[in-house]
């Protein structure tokens, strides 16, 4: 007879967790127009302000050459001939992992060709368990805004294991409000992510 896995919950124990904010309020300032502490419940939306047309031009939108997805970057962690994922970016980040993923050729969604498109799910989906590898890591997020950036790129963003306040959505609003976590701990986590994406293909540049 099988026995009943052990569901009993008790505090995740791993080397980000000992090190995070848990129990403080944490700063806000860095959210674009927040108020108060990062709870759903505190949130309060501005007024919507006029809305302007035509849109100034997003990077790389009329000249590729001023576009940051094409340019050689010190935070590219991993690449092979068609993506990149770029991670370990300055001010630091406060969750496990943060990085972007982008194709090397300049083209945004709307016009990528198929085998671009062909090879973003592999991507995500190698990069999703990457990032599981770190081991204060349950989950994680992808999201895609396009109005920085004329050049498709999406976000991963690692939910660490109990964190239930950062399902969904609100992850991004903890990130920007969490502090950053110590170097040395980021740079180890950005090794395993760029030493996992490699080992299925690819070059990792986990020392940038």
């Amino acid at each position: 007879m099988t026995s009943e896995p052990d569901l009993a919950q008790h505090p995740a124990d791993t080397e980000w967790h000992r090190w995070a904010p848990i129990g403080q309020t944490l700063d806000t300032s860095r959210v674009p127009g927040s108020g108060p502490a990062p709870s759903i419940a505190a949130f309060e939306l501005l007024p919507i302000e006029p809305m302007l047309v035509p849109e100034k031009p997003r990077h790389g939108e009329i000249d590729a050459s001023e576009c940051g997805h094409c340019k050689p970057s010190k935070h590219t962690i991993w690449h092979d001939d068609e993506w990149q994922v770029n991670s370990g970016f300055e001010g630091g980040v406060g969750l496990p992992f943060v990085g972007s993923i982008s194709p090397r050729r300049h083209v945004k969604l709307e016009d990528a060709p198929i085998e671009v498109l062909a090879g973003l799910g592999p991507v995500l989906q190698r990069l999703s368990e990457a990032t599981k590898a770190i081991p204060a890591v349950a989950r994680c997020h992808f999201s895609r805004w396009n109005d920085g950036s004329a050049h498709l790129h999406l976000w991963a963003y690692a939910r660490p294991a109990g964190m239930m306040q950062g399902r969904g959505a609100i992850l991004p609003y903890w990130e920007q409000s969490m502090p950053a976590m110590p170097e040395a701990m980021m740079n180890e986590y950005i090794e395993i992510v760029a030493k996992s994406l490699a080992s299925g293909g690819g070059e990792a540049f986990p020392n940038r």
